[in-house]
């Protein structure tokens, strides 16, 4: 069967460190991709929101 896992941080490295501890424990022959997105939203003047997400799709 396919499964997928899904991250969503607002920090890259909290997503990096987040999909490392997880890949941690897949066997490397079941990976069959990982896909990644950014975005960005503009909340005022100032400041910014950045969405940093993955999704790892493997076979259980």
């Amino acid at each position: 069967m396919i499964q997928v896992k899904l991250f969503d941080k607002e920090h890259e490295v909290d997503l990096e460190t987040d999909m490392n501890n997880f890949l941690k424990g897949l066997d490397e022959k079941k990976l069959l991709d990982i896909k990644y997105n950014v975005a960005a939203l503009q909340e005022d003047e100032d400041d910014q929101i950045y969405c940093f997400s993955a999704m790892v799709i493997y076979r259980a």
